[in-house]
């Protein structure tokens, strides 16, 4: 199976997706995600520029060939566009692979290992009612884990409130990075908002009961001490996870967490390869690998750091909001059906407009994600349809506190 065309798509129907489309002598497709929201353009320069330019012609049957070839030829490894880059040649290349197989690509990773994934969906509210109404609507959607984002008094605009103000009057939480020529600045408070969510999390426990499974993101905004803190105070809560507690690049920063909290921690969104998660995986720092398939080198490279992490007991809980396209999160799925150590999935729903240009095979039922059984990934792009939606400039937002100072978002 020789690639004889490699097509960057770039479209926008309710945000901006990058699939690359390649295509074989014998007429087999194969599409990959390289979307890096806020940051599109720069996978699609690396991928037209430095990498279709050495596909034509290759064997698409020789994976694992292929990824240590853009991996180590490039010299100047990691990274995020990069690793993106290479995801959506690998999952590509699984799709076309699973195709000519005439299977569901979990078949080819060893077969389904459970017959459904658990997914979590995003409930928020500035204030309890409005979240209350939240956590209920996604209840009767079928979702059987949730996580909770709440307001903090005194600020106005935060990470993660679907009733926060966008310019053009869309769910925040649905895409934040908002389409213009400049990020919107938002407001923080580490103090304020330590002292608020376990009380949150106490009325949300008192009104949904103790078996619900709740989750709540950090977003990377704390120092480790104050991490310890938030993780300590939840303990009574029983939470499913607590993610993105503080920046990851400090990793060892996760030992005075770990010390101070049994709360368990999902890490690693911002994460690209195994050798990121080596100390928290080996000093089992971690519960959770929060990697996405589309950010981590593809199905190739997060199997890998998977399998390392299984040896720990540590799970998947891989990134999937809608700035990971139809085509990552088909990829997921199948990666996740397959593995031994899977966690959770999350699960954001994409919009009509998306749903229209990637037409997907994949169910959502009780609870559960499953990415169907059509050969490959279950996902084709409609080309005509992509084509409809250009690509808009967004930008995620970012973090000033009340003294001017630029903060984590």
């Amino acid at each position: 199976m020789q690639i004889v065309k490699a097509d960057v798509v770039v479209t926008s129907p309710d945000r901006n997706f990058v699939t690359l489309r390649l295509e074989t002598d014998d007429g087999l497709v194969g599409l990959g995600d390289g979307t890096l929201n806020g940051r599109e353009l720069a996978v699609v320069a690396y991928l037209r520029e430095h990498v279709v330019p050495l596909l034509i012609g290759r064997d698409a049957s020789r994976i694992e060939d292929t990824w240590q070839f853009l991996y180590r030829s490039a010299y100047w490894r990691r990274g995020p566009v990069t690793m993106a880059a290479i995801a959506a040649v690998d999952v590509a290349l699984w799709d076309i692979k699973a195709r000519a197989a005439n299977m569901p690509l979990y078949q080819l990773l060893g077969g389904a290992s459970r017959t459904g994934l658990l997914a979590y969906g995003h409930a928020s509210g500035q204030e309890l009612p409005e979240l209350f109404d939240s956590i209920r609507e996604h209840q009767e959607q079928g979702y059987r884990a949730i996580r909770v984002q709440t307001g903090v008094p005194g600020l106005k605009s935060i990470y993660g409130i679907a009733s926060n103000a966008t310019y053009d009057g869309g769910r925040y939480d649905h895409e934040p990075a908002q389409r213009g020529d400049l990020p919107a600045e938002e407001d923080w408070d580490t103090r304020s908002y330590l002292r608020h969510v376990p009380t949150v999390f106490e009325a949300v426990r008192h009104e949904f009961g103790p078996e619900l499974p709740l989750l709540h993101d950090s977003h990377h905004r704390l120092t480790p001490i104050q991490a310890a803190r938030l993780g300590k105070s939840l303990e009574p809560y029983d939470l499913f996870w607590l993610e993105d507690v503080t920046p990851a690049e400090n990793q060892e920063a996760l030992r005075l967490v770990r010390q101070h909290t049994t709360t368990p921690l999902a890490i690693g969104e911002i994460f690209n390869t195994v050798w990121d998660y080596q100390l928290i995986i080996r000093e089992q720092l971690i519960d959770y690998v929060r990697s996405a398939v589309t950010h981590t080198g593809g199905v190739t490279h997060l199997k890998k750091v998977l399998d390392h992490a299984s040896q720990y007991q540590i799970k998947s809980g891989m990134h999937g909001p809608t700035d990971i396209s139809p085509v990552g999160l088909a990829a997921q799925m199948h990666l996740g059906l397959a593995i031994h150590n899977f966690g959770i999935q999350e699960y954001m729903k994409h919009g009509e407009r998306t749903n229209e240009v990637f037409r997907q095979s994949f169910t959502f039922s009780d609870g559960l994600l499953h990415p169907g059984e059509r050969p490959g990934l279950g996902v084709d792009l409609d080309l005509a349809e992509a084509a409809k939606y250009e690509y808009q400039r967004a930008y995620l937002p970012f973090n000033r506190l009340a003294d001017g100072t630029v903060h984590d978002w």
